[in-house]
């Protein structure tokens, strides 16, 4: 039996060759489909977006403006007798009633010069009493014939000027009764009253009323503004609707607020209104007058002041947050049936509770992005997640 013949080397070689290149086919093969599953590429999903559709409330529109604060009244307290200041009868600041005795200025002098002045008065009253019984005598006597008609026309002339006489002494006793209430000085209205001008002992009212200090009634407080032209065309029309008069605009409320404070928490009523439009400034002057119990407002504070004139059934409104800006203006990014986003131009109206007037290119059905402008694009499709707009979480007005 013979064994067959061993492979040559060449054969060996020739072999090796093709297994070789049967497994580089392989490996290639391998990592064609290893490439094909990594450039495999699915969409994500729509991202989530919370979508709500505006509030739809009854909105009161406001003419806004800014003032300031005055004094409905304002006195300067005057030496009107010359005297010596005899005493301070107030600490510089405080709040008086009206009558309080703020200064009093030397009362003897003018006491004495009152006494005088109803001593004159009584005597005056007695000549006037005698020159009566006197005239009354001689009446008598002419009508018996016992003196001359001439005794007479004396008696009644004497009792002429005693009457003159006592309306001379009258007036003089009432003149010295008022200077001598000149040497007190009251506060004509309560008020807080400034620090005192002068000292004691300081000789006052000399040549001229000497100032003594200064009293500012508190309560109630005027509030200055003026309002555009534009604004009173607006508020007059309203008016016509309405059929208000001058005096109903009057009683129109109104409420300011300080700068350190929000919102408009002092409330009161119109006062005047300008019967003309400064052509200057195309604006007219408006007064308002505001309770101030508690003395919070002080003259010259400046205030913002709103004034409440019509109201808006059915306003439309968003957060402050749903709103983009753009060179084009104020834009919303609403959702479409096929859940595409849409930027839609939009008016902007005031701030009411935290909520924005939307005045046009919103409609009550539409879906407003409410949250996370800036992860969606106009054109691209989302996942709108419906919820409703939580106003206690809206701007701030």
């Amino acid at each position: 039996m013979t064994s067959a013949n061993p492979a040559s080397p060449a054969q060996r070689n020739r072999a090796w060759r093709h297994i070789g290149r049967a497994l580089a086919v392989a490996a290639a093969v391998a990592a064609l489909a290893g490439c094909e599953d990594k450039n495999t590429f699915v969409a994500p999903p729509p991202p989530k977006v919370d979508v709500a559709t505006p509030v739809q409330r009854a909105v009161t529109r406001y003419v806004e403006a800014t003032g300031n604060t005055a004094p409905i009244k304002s006195v300067d307290l005057v030496a009107r007798v010359q005297g010596f200041l005899q005493s301070i009868d107030y600490q510089d600041g405080t709040f008086v009633k009206q009558g309080t005795q703020l200064f009093t200025i030397e009362p003897e002098t003018y006491k004495l010069k009152l006494e005088q002045a109803q001593a004159a008065e009584a005597g005056a009253q007695a000549s006037l009493r005698q020159a009566e019984a006197d005239f009354r005598r001689q009446t008598d006597l002419v009508q018996r014939q016992a003196v001359a008609q001439s005794t007479l026309d004396t008696s009644t002339s004497n009792r002429d000027n005693a009457q003159a006489n006592l309306l001379q002494a009258q007036a003089n006793t009432r003149l010295a009764e008022v200077n001598y209430g000149y040497t007190r000085v009251s506060a004509p209205f309560d008020g807080v009253v400034s620090a005192h001008l002068v000292s004691i002992g300081e000789l006052v009212g000399v040549a001229s009323p000497t100032q003594l200090a200064t009293i500012v009634a508190m309560d109630p407080i005027y509030v200055n503004f003026t309002v555009n032209e534009q604004d009173v065309l607006r508020i007059r029309a309203e008016a016509v609707r309405r059929g208000l008069t001058t005096a109903d605009l009057k009683q129109f409320p109104i409420q300011i607020g300080l700068q350190t404070e929000p919102g408009y928490p002092h409330e009161g009523r119109l006062d005047y209104v300008a019967p003309t439009i400064n052509q200057s400034t195309g604006t007219l002057a408006v007064r308002g007058v505001v309770p101030n119990d508690k003395r919070v407002l002080l003259p010259g504070y400046f205030v913002r002041v709103r004034v409440p004139f019509t109201q808006e059934k059915n306003a439309l409104l968003v957060p402050d947050t749903a709103l983009g800006s753009d060179q084009g203006g104020r834009y919303l990014l609403v959702v479409g049936k096929d859940n595409t986003v849409e930027q839609r131009k939009v008016q902007i109206g005031p701030a009411d509770n935290g909520l924005r007037v939307i005045e046009s290119g919103l409609e009550p059905d539409d879906r407003v992005v409410i949250a996370g402008l800036l992860r969606v694009i106009p054109g691209q499709k989302i996942d709108p997640q419906v919820t409703k707009i939580d106003q206690s979480q809206a701007s701030a007005k």
